[in-house]
């Protein structure tokens, strides 16, 4: 994979992040807060941005989404044990929602 097409996968990535977010949060706020590990700051401005926001957000060479967690334990729960999934996923959130939210600096 060359140069242009990584960033054209991480642009629709991006993209489908973006969106999925912004209608999270016009749906149900706080429910969207918890789910993407965010705070009102952050939920207020993906809230508010308009559809040319969003295409030149996504359009940026990073990743603008990232995994929740760095604890391998969490991370275990939600790929693992198959005969007690529900019970791994609710360990899981569990352990996601004693986790800092992100805020704007």
């Amino acid at each position: 994979m060359n140069t242009a097409e990584l960033h054209n996968e991480v642009r629709e990535v991006n993209l489908a992040y973006l969106m999925l977010a912004q209608h999270l949060v016009r749906r149900d706020r706080d429910t969207a807060a918890f789910r993407l590990g965010i705070g009102n700051d952050l939920a207020d401005l993906l809230e508010r941005l308009t559809p040319g926001q969003v295409l030149r957000m996504a359009s940026s060479p990073m990743l603008l989404c990232r995994f929740r967690f760095e604890d391998r334990m969490l991370a275990e729960l939600l790929c693992d044990h198959e005969r007690e999934a529900g019970m791994s996923r609710l360990h899981a959130a569990i352990l996601a929602a004693g986790q800092p939210v992100e805020t704007l600096a």
